[in-house]
């Protein structure tokens, strides 16, 4: 498989995740109407993070792709995410959806792991996060189309055809996926000895460096959980204007997929750590500006102003990633899969869980998420410049 046909297929495979919520969004209404839910309720939003916190999986899906390869996980999360999407589908209740979310989301988290570590197989430090940049520059153009795919198809539809297709555009990527090649050396790979697994999960907690870039993206996913799950509730019922929800949200994912391609060219020429910095900052600079700004003119601040500066937030959220994530594994090649299973755990399940008690408590007004994001803003910096290595 050449180089670009490779890079499509991993931004496909990541797709999926993209796919599982971002389409969903404009039919949480009819979903809340379904289930009987007031307008208000935000028990809605719960399908969103059932599905992060499916992401748990990923680390014993990593333990097994080490010891058998990338290839035989990635094909068992294909059948895990269609049948988990199909049976929400067709839930009889909120609590089944939920619990089939969960599943389809153990199915995402295969396919998510497998793919960053194949990527991090054949590409190390500043390359790999240009590569991960493009990866993620392709798959952000499922946000941008994916509210007015879901649109367009309640126009004729139910909400449920727009909740079975992800799992049939998984099919399809499934069968691409037949074409790949294993990128795990027979001779690279572990056992699956309980004392050899612990002291490998032990060697990749106790890296520092791993940890610092983990946390630093953890906490800035949680707020961008919280905005996805909560997306369509702000603006169709806090601000009152869900005709827009899909032309905000695809304008968002517009910008975010041209923050990661700028981040692309960044990280390939001054390096990761130099623009993850940068990054920060001015991430910091708005959300201080929002901060103040939502203090002086009210909850909720204007509609325009908010989420301007959301957009702004959402973009930069996103260009740091690919950096965040290639100085994390960066020194643990030696157990990429695991390292990218524990990563992706801690970055899904614990950024989800905590992006769900920020959204828990949007019912009214946007001020939780404003505050959660000026006060990550700093302690990103903190953590970030506290690294004091010498820059490469």
């Amino acid at each position: 498989m050449k180089p670009a046909e490779f890079i499509a297929l991993s931004a496909s495979t990541m797709m999926l995740t993209a796919l599982g919520i971002d389409i969903m969004l404009p039919a949480l209404a009819q979903v809340r109407h379904h289930f009987g839910l007031t307008p208000e309720s935000t028990d809605a939003s719960q399908i969103i993070t059932f599905f992060f916190t499916g992401q748990v999986a990923q680390i014993i899906f990593g333990i097994l792709s080490d010891r058998y390869g990338r290839l035989p996980i990635l094909r068992l999360g294909f059948p895990l995410y269609i049948v988990g999407g199909i049976a929400a589908t067709y839930a009889p209740s909120l609590t089944v959806m939920y619990v089939a979310r969960f599943i389809a989301g153990m199915g995402a988290s295969a396919v998510l792991m497998t793919t960053i570590a194949g990527v991090r197989d054949r590409f190390v430090g500043d390359q790999m996060a240009r590569v991960m940049s493009l990866v993620f520059t392709i798959f952000l153009f499922v946000p941008i189309l994916a509210p007015f795919l879901g649109m367009a198809i309640l126009s004729v539809a139910s909400w449920k055809v727009v909740f079975l297709t992800p799992p049939l555009f998984a099919v399809l990527i499934f069968a691409w996926s037949l074409r790949l090649e294993e990128s795990l050396p027979r001779h690279q790979r572990t056992t699956l000895k309980g004392t050899v697994i612990l002291q490998s999960i032990r060697q990749v907690l106790s890296n520092k460096t791993f940890l610092r870039y983990t946390i630093t993206t953890t906490i800035l996913f949680s707020t961008l959980s919280s905005f996805v799950s909560s997306s369509e509730h702000m603006v169709g019922e806090i601000y009152g204007r869900p005709q827009l929800f899909p032309w905000i949200f695809g304008g968002i994912g517009l910008l975010m997929a041209c923050f990661t391609l700028m981040n692309a060219r960044f990280s390939a020429r001054f390096g990761a750590r130099r623009s993850l910095k940068t990054l920060l900052l001015v991430y910091a600079a708005i959300a201080t500006l929002l901060f103040a700004f939502t203090l002086a003119t009210g909850d909720p601040p204007p509609m325009g102003i908010f989420f301007a500066a959301i957009a702004l937030l959402m973009g930069i959220n996103l260009a740091i990633e690919p950096n965040s994530s290639a100085l994390a594994l960066e020194p643990l090649g030696n157990l990429a899969g695991l390292a990218a299973s524990v990563y992706g755990t801690i970055f899904f399940f614990i950024g989800g869980s905590l992006g769900s008690i920020i959204s828990v408590r949007l019912t009214h007004g946007v001020w939780p998420l404003v505050l959660s994001y000026f006060i990550i803003g700093f302690l990103t910096i903190g953590l970030v410049f506290s690294d004091r290595r010498p820059l490469q």
